[in-house]
Order: structure tokens, then sequence, then C-alpha cells
């Protein structure tokens, strides 16, 4: 593998760490960047989520950075099914608010906001 190849790779410190069940929703944990390198894991996790569950609950707590492959991402997730987001950051939360999405998604302090019936 060159030199190339190997920066396509996400570091194991990217993408989706975990997913777990809490009470009626799915969480999907996000961690480091999430940009259109590092994506697909969480692009196909959510899409999995969404897929089995009305109710997915995103952790972005880990999350680092991202750009518009993230928003979009979660654009798609959230048409599927009834989409949380949790514990964004600041820089998310900017993100956020100037593209608009805020206004789309539920977005929650906290995973234990997300799941609360």
């Amino acid at each position: 593998m060159g030199l190339r190849d190997h920066a396509l790779v996400p570091e194991p410190a990217q993408g989706v760490v975990g997913q777990y069940q809490c009470h009626d929703a799915w969480v999907v944990v996000a961690h480091g960047e999430c940009d259109m390198v590092t994506i697909a894991p969480l692009a196909e996790a959510l899409k999995a989520a969404t897929g089995k569950h009305t109710k997915v609950v995103l952790d972005a707590s880990g999350v680092s950075f991202a750009d518009s492959s993230f928003l979009n991402v979660l654009i798609l997730a959230h048409q599927s099914a009834t989409l949380y987001v949790a514990g964004a950051q600041p820089q998310l939360q900017r993100l956020f608010k100037i593209s608009g999405v805020d206004a789309l998604l539920h977005v929650r302090a906290t995973v234990e906001e997300a799941v609360a019936p």
C-alpha cells in the first residue's frame, strides 16, 4: 500500500465506536473526524440502524470535526427514522445552526435526554 492509499484509511479512533440499545432507542456512537474521507462507517451504521429501528440516537459527543458529508448522512438518516443527535460539541452546534440542520434534527444535550420517553 502506497502512502497515498494509506492516507485514505481512517484512523482506529475515527468512525463508529459502538452501538447499543437504550430504552426504546438504538444508540450509535461516533468518534473522531467525520468528513468525506472517514464518513463511510458512520453512514453504514446509521443506515442499518434506521432500517431496523424507529428511534435512533447518534452520540456525537466524541466527534471532533465534521463537514457537509456528516450533515448529509444525518439528513438521510432523519428521512428514514426519528433521529436524535446527542452531546454535540460547540463546533457541531455551530455547524448545525449555520446550515439550518438544528431546525430539522432533534438535538439534545445528552444521550439520556435523547432516549427519554
